[in-house]
């Protein structure tokens, strides 16, 4: 059952957390089930499909970004000019954000393991940030995706550091959050480094865990500022600068696909009580609420990770990233059909929408006072309360 919310609530066009996903959507067990089994069939329609195309997809990926990554260094050591250093670090950034979104996180949640390689195999792959694979993997992949959303449960919810939900009390220090999400944005890969180790907090190896961290950071330290600039030999100052710059680009590009995908306007939090039997239907309909997609041509979707379709990401995490927008094609119709929101955007909207909640929820649940309008329903529980009608009308044919 869904928790009453205040007039405060709906008046800012924030949602409290869903305590019941079954009462929440109108769908039957019967329907929930019927959901999952189709999207059961979708999963081994890809699996069945996988094969040779895939596999150079992303052997091609990889040799383009390690291509386009060397390119870019030798322009910004091999040129004098200020367009070319601009050029050159712009390609570096780009680079580093291809590794990052489509090739690291993809790489890491074993979608590519199906091929046996051992060099794009999820157990032996090391991205270059200063994130450790293998600590990213424990949070992200088991924390994050098997608790989507849950509170108490999804660390990744605000990140530790960050509202994001009214059913997050209120403190002061959450007044400061426009401010940290300004300072996340701008150091996401050490937020994501030292977010990792926390989730390790009542783990005995935690001073091991530790250990590593450190020593990746070093390690990627010394190859970004000392042994990049060291081989541009006096030239060394356009290579550090254009490595920090590349880094932060990179850093800033995976803040705004990553936060687009979780956190606009619409994406639905739950108790724990939904984690109670919780079926394999009911934890894919917990993915198709809690998730957001932004709208994306091929080159956007690349350079994102394909993590412009976040929903389908949630339901198959370790599907392929080339084969979403062909998933989409299909998990579209079924939320039309079962009634159910499908949350998808432009980039712009989906990040203003955002940073709408981030600066709402800094502020004390009564600022704007308890005599708010009420009248400001979401689109998207209207969009449920269609589905419903749709179903019932179907069910009386």
């Amino acid at each position: 059952m869904r928790s009453t919310p205040s007039a405060l609530d709906l008046s800012r066009n924030i949602d409290i957390a869903i305590t019941d996903i079954a009462r929440y959507t109108h769908l039957s067990p019967a329907d929930i089930e019927r959901l999952g089994s189709e999207l059961d069939e979708i999963r081994s329609d890809i699996e069945q499909s996988l094969g040779a195309s895939d596999a150079t997809y992303i052997r091609r990926t990889i040799l383009f970004q390690r291509t386009l990554d060397v390119a870019a260094r030798l322009l910004i050591a091999g040129t004098r000019s200020k367009a070319g250093w601009a050029l050159g670090t712009a390609a570096l950034g780009y680079a580093k954000s291809v590794e990052n979104m489509e090739i690291g996180h993809n790489v890491s949640h074993g979608q590519w393991d199906w091929m046996n390689d051992p060099e794009i195999h999820s157990s032996t792959w090391e991205w270059d940030m200063v994130a450790v694979s293998s600590q990213w993997k424990s949070g992200h992949n088991y924390r994050h995706h098997v608790f989507s959303n849950v509170l108490g449960e999804d660390d990744d919810l605000g990140f530790g550091v960050m509202r994001v939900t009214p059913d997050q009390p209120w403190q002061r220090k959450h007044l400061l959050q426009p401010l940290q999400n300004l300072l996340l944005a701008l150091t996401f890969e050490w937020g994501i480094a030292l977010h990792d180790v926390d989730l390790a907090r009542t783990n005995p190896s935690r001073r091991a865990q530790v250990k590593t961290l450190v020593g990746k950071i070093g390690r990627q330290g010394f190859k970004d500022y000392l042994l990049w600039p060291a081989l541009s030999l006096k030239r060394w100052r356009r290579t550090l600068g254009a490595n920090a710059v590349a880094n932060l680009a990179r850093n800033l590009w995976a803040y705004v696909v990553i936060f687009c995908g979780h956190f606009p306007d619409g994406t639905q939090k739950f108790t724990p009580d939904v984690l109670q039997s919780e079926t394999r239907a009911e934890w894919y309909l917990r993915q198709m609420l809690g998730a957001a997609n932004f709208k994306a041509g091929k080159l956007l979707g690349f350079s994102s990770g394909n993590l412009c379709y976040q929903i389908e990401h949630h339901l198959f995490p370790d599907l392929p990233s080339n084969r979403l927008a062909e998933i989409a094609d299909r998990v579209r119709p079924l939320c039309e059909k079962y009634g159910l929101p499908y949350l998808t955007g432009s980039l712009a909207h989906q990040y203003g929408s955002t940073l709408g909640i981030i600066h709402r929820l800094a502020l004390p649940d009564n600022f704007f006072g308890r005599d708010a309008d009420v009248s400001q329903i979401r689109p998207r529980r209207r969009q449920l309360k269609a589905g419903s009608r749709r179903r019932s009308a179907l069910r009386a044919a």
